[in-house]
């Protein structure tokens, strides 16, 4: 076995000596410095730092709808930008009118666009004004879903030449969204108790819950071709509400043991 010994005889050893000395102090005095930082990260006013578990539950309830809503409206044109402002506003006046003959209330009627714009002729150099574009768009609040065929028909034959959607909803959600809740708590407990089983940790309490989600409106979508050949075919036009789904997410973190 090969030894080696270190002699301290020699003034450069004795400086290597002393240094090394120096070293193990700093190093002392940098330790203790940094032990107290270390146990206050881990300690709050003298307490233990709670330890949680975090995990999502989601919930979902499916649910008869029991109004809809209409995006609907009228695209006129004419040479001039007041004449195409005037057809827009006499077509929109005759379609509001059918609506209102249909049992609409007013209130449940709402303009949401109305825009004009000129309409260029691009194959000229500058490309020049050739007449002038209008739109009127109303959102329409249905609350007898059986109408809403009917309600599609008379705007159509009223003069609407634009249907963008039609989306089902549930008015009050309150008590599908507690059964959605409900099962997301559940959803939750069961992940969080799953987890903590394969950790081997125990959970005592609840340290926070949120909560986000809600309804889901189901859109239906009119293309200009389908409402010209329900038009021209006096065929009554079939909407069908099916169903709208509710959802609730819930965020809970669990203090563990």
């Amino acid at each position: 076995m090969n030894t080696t010994t270190l002699s301290l005889s020699r003034p450069g050893l004795r400086s290597l000596a002393v240094g090394l000395a120096a070293g193990l102090l700093a190093a002392s005095l940098v330790g203790a410095a940094v032990a107290p930082a270390q146990a206050q990260s881990q300690s709050t006013n003298g307490d233990e730092t709670v330890r949680t578990l975090s995990v999502n539950g989601t919930g979902r309830v499916n649910a008869v709808p029991d109004v809809a809503d209409v995006s609907l409206g009228v695209f006129e044109q004419a040479k001039e930008a007041a004449a195409a402002s005037q057809k827009a506003a006499a077509s929109m006046d005759a379609v509001v009118g059918s609506l209102v003959a249909l049992g609409i209330d007013e209130k449940d009627i709402q303009t949401t666009s109305i825009s004009l714009n000129p309409s260029y002729d691009w194959n000229k150099e500058p490309a020049q004004i050739v007449g002038w574009e209008a739109r009127n768009m109303v959102n329409v609040t249905v609350r007898d879903i059986e109408a809403i065929g009917d309600v599609v028909d008379a705007v159509v034959e009223a003069g609407a030449n634009q249907i963008d959607g039609i989306s089902f909803r549930v008015e009050d959600p309150s008590e599908a969204q507690a059964i959605a809740r409900s099962a997301a708590v559940e959803d939750a407990r069961s992940k969080a108790d799953q987890l903590a089983a394969d950790a081997g940790v125990e959970i005592i309490g609840i340290v926070s819950i949120s909560e986000s989600g809600g309804q889901q409106p189901q859109p239906i979508y009119m293309a200009r071709e389908e409402m010209a050949f329900a038009a021209d075919a006096g065929a009554s036009t079939p909407v069908l509400p099916g169903e709208v789904e509710l959802s609730v997410n819930v965020f809970i973190q669990y203090e563990i043991a």
